[in-house]
C-alpha cells in the first residue's frame, strides 16, 4: 500500500508550491532514490492538466553519480559546459521542482574545489535564469528532499527516524496540508508587514554582534512556495552595510563540504575576516569565488519549529526555529537585493539563548521567538 505521507508530499508540491495550471510545463529534477515521489508528482500533475517533463539523475551510493563523474574526469570546456536541457527548461517552463534525493552527501569531499568552483559559474547562469523569472512570477520553482539512507546518516538517526522527520517537517501528516501552509502564510504576514519601511537591524547574541540595513528591501513571507519545507521570513540586506561579526554555531555545508567553527567578521557589507576549525581553505576558496562571493546576499530568520535540530541538510537546517541564517553570494531580486554571485551559501546560528534582534531600536525578537509589539 502507497505511504499516503507521499502523497501528501506531492500534493504540497503541485498545489502549494508550483501550483500548477492546465498546460504548464514542469520540470522534475531528482534521483532515482526518490521514485515514490516523483511517480506521485507526474500522476498530479497530468491529473492538473501539466505537462511534466522529468530530467533524472542515478544514485550516487556504490558509484559516482553524473555530477561527480563530471567533476572527477571533466576538463575545463567540459566544466564549463552550461546543460543545455536545464537551461532550456528553466527559460522556458513555467515551473520546476527540484528534489534533492542523494544517497551519498559526502561524495565531493575530495574532488579539488577549484572544479568544484569552476562548475559553479558555468551553472550560475541557470541560477540566475531562476531567480530572474521568479521574481517576476513566471517561473514558479521549488526546492525538496526526499529522505535517503545518506541524509539520515548526516543527521545521525534511523532510516525510519528519519522518514518520519521529513514528512513531519513539510506537514505531510495534516489532513489538509496545503490549508496548513496557507496558515503558516498568514500567521508570518504581520512580521512581514511590521518589517516594511525599516531600517537598522541589530542582532545580539553569544554568537554575534552585527549590525545591518533594510532600508527600501522587501521582506519575503516564505511559508510554503520556493521551499518545502519552509517557514522563515527573508531579505535581501543593503548590500555594504554590514558590520559586526557572527560564528555560526553549525557547520556550514557547501557542495558536501562541511566546514565547522566558521567566524566571519563584515567591514562596510563585505567579509574582510574568515576562521574556521576544519576546512578554512575550501571557505577561502568560495569566498574568492567572484565579486560577489564575499557580500551577503540573504538575511532570514528560521521558524519552523517541527525542525528542532541540526540535520546537516540546509534546507532543513535553515528553518530551524529559534535561528538566524544569512547567505553569502546572490541573493533574491525580489527582496531588492542587488548581489550576483554563482555561490549562495547559507550559513546558520543560533538564537535560542541570551540573544535579540532589535529593529530601529526596537525589541523584535527574543531568545528565538518573535516578540515585536503587535
Amino acid at each position: 500500500m502507497a505511504d499516503m505521507r507521499v502523497s501528501n508530499f506531492a500534493k504540497i508540491l503541485v498545489e502549494r508550491c508550483t501550483r500548477v495550471e492546465s498546460g504548464d510545463r514542469i520540470l522534475i529534477e531528482a534521483t532515482t532514490a526518490a521514485e515514490p515521489l516523483v511517480r506521485e508528482l507526474y500522476i498530479q500533475i497530468l491529473e492538473k492538466g501539466g505537462h511534466p517533463q522529468a530530467l533524472l539523475q542515478l544514485p550516487d551510493m556504490f558509484y559516482p553519480g553524473h555530477e561527480d563523474l563530471l567533476l572527477m574526469h571533466g576538463n575545463d570546456s567540459q566544466l564549463d559546459y552550461v546543460p543545455v536541457f536545464q537551461k532550456l527548461a528553466y527559460e522556458e517552463f513555467e515551473g520546476r521542482v527540484r528534489i534533492h534525493s542523494a544517497t551519498n552527501t559526502r561524495s565531493q569531499t575530495n574532488i579539488d574545489s577549484s572544479k568544484i568552483q569552476r562548475r559553479a559559474k558555468s551553472t550560475g547562469i541557470i541560477t540566475q535564469t531562476q531567480m530572474r523569472r521568479g521574481a517576476k512570477g513566471v517561473f514558479k520553482w521549488v526546492t525538496t528532499l526526499y529522505p535517503t539512507n545518506g541524509y539520515a546518516q548526516d543527521a545521525e538517526m534511523s532510516f525510519s527516524q528519519y522518514e518520519d522527520f521529513v514528512f513531519r517537517a513539510v506537514h505531510a501528516n495534516e489532513k489538509n496540508p496545503v490549508a496548513f501552509w496557507k496558515k503558516v502564510e498568514k500567521d508570518q504576514q504581520g512580521a512581514v508587514e511590521f518589517m516594511a519601511g525599516k531600517d537598522q537591524i541589530e542582532i545580539r547574541g553569544p554568537n554575534v554582534e552585527l549590525k545591518l540595513s533594510v532600508k527600501g528591501r522587501n521582506f519575503m513571507n516564505s511559508s510554503g512556495t520556493f521551499n518545502m519545507p519552509d517557514g522563515e521570513i527573508f531579505t535581501g540586506p543593503v548590500e555594504d552595510t554590514l558590520n559586526g561579526w557572527v560564528k555560526y554555531t553549525y557547520p556550514a555545508i557547501y557542495n558536501g563540504v562541511a566546514v565547522e567553527g566558521a567566524e566571519l567578521t563584515f567591514t562596510d557589507g563585505k567579509v574582510t575576516n574568515a576562521q574556521a576549525t576544519k576546512n578554512l581553505d575550501f571557505l577561502l576558496k568560495m569566498l574568492d569565488s567572484d565579486a560577489g562571493s564575499r557580500y551577503i546576499g540573504e538575511f532570514a530568520i528560521g521558524t519552523n519549529f517541527e525542525i528542532d535540530q541540526f540535520t546537516g541538510q540546509i534546507l532543513f537546517d535553515e528553518k530551524i526555529g529559534g535561528s538566524f541564517h544569512m547567505a553569502l553570494g546572490a541573493g533574491y531580486p525580489e527582496t531588492g537585493s542587488k548581489n550576483k554571485s554563482a555561490v549562495h551559501w547559507d550559513m546558520i546560528c543560533d538564537l535560542r539563548t541570551d540573544s535579540e534582534i532589535l529593529v530601529d531600536g526596537e525589541l523584535f525578537y527574543k531568545n528565538g521567538k518573535i516578540v515585536f509589539n503587535k
